[in-house]
């Protein structure tokens, strides 16, 4: 089996709790550090609201790193949006909402990934103009195959330049 992948530490921004746009707020949820023993980046995880119902919609996770997991397979940005809440891409605004903490870190591509056949994401991805790299399955020794269903071993990637 491979190794895993190398990760660093970062310094948070501290004067985040929420950032919003017209009808969606993102709440800062957890700051979480590098995890060296699995080599997974550190992350800001928000909540995703609807800023008049106050119902919460969704989550947004912006991993601040470049591994190979994070650029072939698992991207910078993970996003789940609840069922009752597709189909007003939410997830292309949140994303965009996160373009500000990405470039403070100097991260620049945003690379995003999907399973091959989820429309939906492909459809949001592209919405936010990320360049269609290639699609890559995972490798029988790959060591994150585990945190990966069978059915979403196989990922398109997308470039995303934000600034």
């Amino acid at each position: 089996m491979a190794a895993v992948d190398e990760v660093f530490d970062i310094t948070f921004l501290e004067n985040i709790s929420f950032i919003k746009d017209e009808g969606l707020t993102l709440i800062l949820e957890e700051k979480v550090p590098a995890d060296h023993a699995i080599g997974f980046s550190p992350y800001y995880k928000f909540s995703m609201q609807n800023t008049v119902t106050e119902e919460i919609m969704g989550e947004i996770r912006l991993r601040i790193g470049a591994t190979n997991d994070e650029i072939n397979y698992r991207g910078n940005i993970g996003c789940t949006v609840f069922e009752k809440f597709r189909g007003f891409n939410y997830a292309a605004r949140s994303s965009k909402l996160l373009r500000p903490i990405a470039k403070s870190h100097q991260l620049n591509p945003i690379w995003l990934t999907c399973d091959e056949n989820n429309i939906a994401a492909i459809k949001s991805i592209e919405s936010l103009g990320a360049e269609y790299v290639d699609s890559r399955a995972m490798t029988e020794d790959y060591p994150y195959a585990w945190y990966y269903p069978i059915e979403s071993r196989v990922k398109r990637r997308y470039k995303w330049i934000i600034y």
